[in-house]
């Protein structure tokens, strides 16, 4: 199957000029951005992106780490969106097995639990039954989780059911006072590698990613787009054109619109930052917690990389796009103070090994808090001046490919592409196994490879699925695969990420192709890093 991809890139690049117009040029190497590139290209359409760092560089890889319907958007009434993300969860799980599954999710019971005041539905319910002042009802709950279970026309998830906590795995990491939960289907992608995994699919399709790549103009010539880029490591300079723009700039989308595109546009992005904390692992069991506070926000506490837990995520005004997000101390203490209200042994500061931040770039709807602001996405277009430019607002992460789809509707009004929607349940590059194989792929890797612990065959397949065969090569032992870097990465695998992924540092390797700066010391990276260097000094590099 990945010979086949590649030999359908090789024909298509061989057919087309590259001094010729592309239909497509795609700013922003993020989730929508290499979701639209996939299904433009698989359209048939020509298709660069351009990406100013490293895929999944920004909001892409700074998630919560989950595709879910969004249960608390109910309270919003968004029920198209809900609706439309549950639908979703299962057609993405059957398309990557590998780097997404289904989680059970634990939401404990108390009387004390309020509804943030703000929703609709806090509002309502203050006027109807005002003596709750503002607390949640367990017969709303359930009611709400029943709507859940059935907007999407659940088949491969299993539906809700209500836990008694005393003396049971669930119950035990969490305080006395919590005896009743509800435990729910959600889901769990890794989302860097998805966008990496959208981004290999375009290009076997024909498409070109550049990464490392900053758009310094585009301007419209008649019926084109005139795009000048710099190569952000050499600084050399290049001139594209196109007959339509995709503006997919995440956190950059409006100051695309004015400082690059330059077109006059009300619409503005509300960027929304979001913290999370990763801790020593918390608890046992392989369920997530939904947490609810008695101000009405909530958080999740997920099992994360096996020996972790990830904790998150707040809600704050992130005003400057330029200004590199970070989990501040207050947001910490916000997040540490919230799961102290649930779990019976208190964390500290000093429980936390890792944090990291992103910003949600959401569409200006006017709400009045960032929490308040809708996660449904919004698409512009604007072909007023000649050619067209599109402009994507907002969106989550399940609804990438719904995105991309509704992009191609409105693209294919202005370039006429006659082919229809085609992604739905076509895998991603290392997808194409059941969605209940993952276990059976993990022992029969583990068979053919004798060398590789537990840990490191499934950590291979839960990143490649199908295609870490491919990786190991007929390995007969560990040191077949190159110098050991650290952590269960090899050589062999570099080279993988190096040539087939678009990694250029470990940085790249280590925090968004995998989780392994979480393992790795300082000095294992550094070394790394020299490593990468010199290779790509050596001109070893596949183009």
């Amino acid at each position: 199957m990945l010979q086949d991809r590649i030999d359908f890139r090789r024909r298509a690049l061989t057919h087309h000029d590259p001094n010729s117009p592309v239909d497509l040029f795609v700013i922003g190497g993020g989730i929508n951005g290499c979701g639209i590139a996939r299904d433009a290209a698989g359209r048939g359409l020509s298709v660069t992106l351009a990406e100013m760092n490293d895929l999944a560089s920004a909001t892409s890889s700074s998630s919560t780490k989950l595709f879910h319907g969004g249960l608390r958007y109910l309270e919003y009434f968004e029920f198209r969106l809900v609706r439309e993300a549950l639908i979703e969860r299962e057609t993405l799980l059957r398309a990557m097995p590998h780097i997404s599954w289904p989680m059970r999710f634990v939401l404990p019971y108390h009387k004390d639990m309020r509804f943030e005041s703000e929703t609709p539905t806090s509002k309502l319910l203050s006027l109807v039954m005002p003596w709750m002042k503002g607390r949640r009802p367990a017969w709303l709950i359930r009611l709400g989780l029943f709507m859940y279970d059935h907007l999407g026309g659940r088949k491969i998830l299993p539906a809700t059911k209500t836990l008694s906590l005393p003396n049971t795995p669930e119950g035990a990491p969490l305080q006395d006072r919590f005896e009743t939960a509800y435990e729910y289907s959600d889901c769990w992608v890794e989302d860097s590698r998805l966008v990496v995994l959208n981004a290999r699919d375009a290009e076997a399709r024909g498409a070109s990613i550049l990464t490392r790549t900053k758009v310094l103009s585009a301007t419209r010539d008649g019926d084109l787009w005139r795009v000048e880029t710099q190569d952000t490591e050499n600084g050399k300079t290049r001139t594209h054109s196109a007959r339509m723009l995709v503006n997919a700039g995440g956190p950059w989308v409006g100051d695309i619109i004015r400082n690059k595109v330059s077109i006059p546009s009300s619409d503005g992005v509300r960027l929304v930052r979001g913290s999370h904390i990763v801790t020593r692992k918390l608890y046992d069991h392989d369920k997530c917690y939904f947490f609810q506070g008695t101000d009405g926000r909530i958080i999740f506490a997920i099992p994360y990389e096996g020996d972790f837990t990830l904790i998150g995520t707040t809600d704050a005004d992130h005003p400057d796009p330029s200004q590199k997000p970070v989990c501040t101390e207050e947001e910490q203490r916000y997040l540490i103070d919230f799961a102290n209200q649930y779990f019976a042994q208190d964390l500290s500061r000093d429980d936390i090994v890792w944090t990291y931040s992103g910003v949600r770039p959401l569409y200006d709807d006017g709400a009045s808090s960032a929490t308040a602001a809708t996660r449904d996405y919004t698409l512009k277009v604007d072909a007023a001046g000649g050619a067209p430019v599109l402009n994507v607002f907002g969106g989550k992460i399940t609804t990438y490919r719904r995105l991309a789809e509704s992009a191609l509707e409105q693209i294919d009004s202005h370039l006429g592409i006659g082919k229809g929607p085609w992604t739905a349940g076509v895998p991603l590059p290392g997808g194409d196994f059941p969605v209940d194989g993952v276990s059976h792929l993990i022992a029969d890797l583990q068979a053919r490879y004798g060398f590789l612990t537990p840990f490191w065959a499934r950590r291979l397949v839960r990143a490649y699925g199908t295609e870490a065969e491919i990786i190991l090569d007929g390995a007969t032992e560990a040191r077949d695969l190159g110098r050991d870097f650290g952590a269960t990465l090899t050589e062999a695998e570099v080279i993988w990420l190096m040539d087939r992924e678009y990694a250029r540092t470990a940085e790249d390797v280590v925090w968004r192709r995998n989780k392994l700066g979480l393992r790795l010391s300082e000095t294992e990276i550094a070394g790394l890093q020299g490593w990468m260097v010199e290779r790509r000094q050596s001109g070893t590099v596949a183009a």
